[in-house]
């Protein structure tokens, strides 16, 4: 067996940091991914750099923050001449795979995304449920071993039956709904484990992307039934709080997706509590999912040499704040997601790491664990020193961008979040990269977890704002890609 661990990347959509028993939540079922949690260590700050899909999953891939790595929305393809962590592990002998969702390029109605060299041996592509590609792999597999459930699901060319149905749908669609054995949760643990069991004499690294729980909500009725909404809490703030935050936080509490889908205040009380429940029941199908794949690797004698890592590319509102989905805002229930890492071999169990880290961060680690240089544009540390109590002078801040990166706006909007120690600001840019206002929030994490009393104008807190500003000057300094080698003095 390779000294070179296995990587085994598990990666959902839109799941927030909270949503996992490991950290705090109530009303969920997550046996699985708490028992990952209590095998290795559990990072309690991880922040994307960026609230949405496509601009956070670039990040993760080349190890860049967003401003730089050039996919700054979604429907906009990463630049060719980014590398990808998953190219220089294959250069280094591992033999690399890719099953689910990866969300590089635009994946509109019936487009495919492009393939880039990426250094996967196993492509196994699909952008999700809805996606009408004929490239779309569990669309593949459905048609293979369910095909009636597939002709039911998808009449043929039916009209709206493409990824847009995922934005207007309130509630589940037919393909979210279908029996679990039939369904893209299912289907990812299935290829998982085949890619696992598969006889090679190098290591691996198999990226393993599931679609939930990402809306629109809908999950098997098996799983929704096991989830008692009752013992769900309601969600945090309401509309009121909305006089005390920037202008846009009330549009999008009155509409979604930059009013391409219904909002928050378009909804009962019920109807977000049955939202809320079947978003864990979502997530406990794909904790039922990932202890398939556990035991997969236990059963193969590979788990003691695997690095496994758990995370989800950005948050959801759920209902927080006034507001669903995703969107511009930085609250922590949007960029502030779950980290998990389990490496028996290094990792000492029962791990907990308070520090701030980020999704930059990430290819910086599977790099670092299989002794492959570090790429020319990384930006990103590795982990493993905080996992294993042995990091010194760790950055206390973390960042993260949008630059009208969801569904645009006009004028555009662009919002910069800093966490620094106990405090974070987010700032709403004005003139001159747009025509809207410039406004703020400021919170003090330490007494206002939850976020609801912005001190971003409170004449008391002028300072902390001030200080916060130029401290994030400083981190935007830190962080401008200065990659390229200086040659000579002059």
């Amino acid at each position: 067996m390779s000294h070179r661990p296995n990587i085994l990347f598990l990666c959902t959509d839109q799941q927030r940091w909270n949503s996992l028993t490991c950290y705090g939540a109530i009303g969920a079922h997550t046996p699985n991914l708490d028992r990952l949690a209590a095998q290795g260590a559990r990072f309690d700050n991880c922040y994307v750099q960026n609230p949405i899909c496509g601009p956070s999953r670039a990040s993760l891939f080349t190890g860049m923050y967003a401003r730089h790595h050039g996919e700054w929305a979604n429907g906009v393809a990463l630049p060719q001449d980014r590398k990808m962590f998953t190219r220089s592990l294959a250069d280094v002998g591992y033999d690399c795979g890719m099953v689910g969702k990866q969300h590089l390029a635009a994946c509109d109605s019936w487009q495919t995304e492009p393939r880039r060299d990426d250094g996967y041996r196993v492509w196994e592509w699909s952008h999700g449920k809805n996606h009408r590609s004929v490239q779309n792999a569990y669309h593949t597999w459905l048609r293979q071993h369910y095909p009636e459930v597939y002709t039911r699901t998808f009449p043929e060319k039916g009209g709206n039956q493409n990824t847009h149905i995922a934005i207007q749908s309130r509630t589940g669609t037919p393909i979210d709904e279908v029996p679990p054995e039939c369904h893209y949760t299912h289907w990812v643990a299935e290829r998982a484990i085949d890619f696992i069991d598969t006889p090679r004499d190098t290591p691996f690294c198999l990226v393993a992307n599931f679609f939930d729980p990402h809306h629109p909500f809908g999950v098997p009725k098996a799983y929704r039934d096991k989830i008692d909404a009752s013992k769900i809490p309601p969600p945090i703030g309401g509309i009121a709080e909305l006089d005390e935050k920037p202008s846009p936080h009330r549009r999008y509490s009155e509409t979604s997706y930059g009013s391409k889908a219904v909002g928050f205040q378009n909804y009962s009380a019920a109807e977000i509590a049955e939202i809320r429940a079947i978003y864990y029941a979502m997530i406990m199908f794909i904790d039922d999912e990932v202890g398939r794949i556990l035991a997969a690797l236990d059963a193969s004698g590979q788990a003691d040499n695997t690095l496994v890592i758990f995370t989800s590319d950005h948050g959801e509102m759920l209902g927080d704040h006034a507001q669903l989905m995703k969107g511009p805002m930085m609250y922590d229930v949007a960029v502030h997601v779950p980290l998990l890492m389990r490496w028996p071999a290094r990792i000492p169990a029962q791990s907990i790491v308070p520090n701030p880290v980020q999704w930059v961060d990430l290819s910086a680690t599977c790099l670092d664990v299989a002794g492959a240089a570090p790429m020319d544009q990384q930006q990103g540390a590795s982990l493993i020193p905080l996992a294993t109590g042995t990091a010194q002078g760790w950055r206390d801040w973390a960042i993260c961008e949008y630059r009208d990166s969801g569904v645009p706006e006009d004028p555009p909007i662009h919002t910069t979040m800093l966490r620094h120690a106990d405090w974070k600001l987010i700032l709403w840019h004005g003139a001159p990269a747009t025509a809207r206002d410039t406004e703020g929030e400021l919170y003090h994490l330490a007494t206002d977890p939850d976020e609801l009393e912005n001190l971003y104008d409170h004449p008391a807190h002028k300072g902390k704002r001030r200080e916060m500003k130029r401290k994030l000057l400083d981190v935007l300094a830190e962080t401008d890609m200065r990659a390229a080698q200086r040659h000579h003095l002059v």
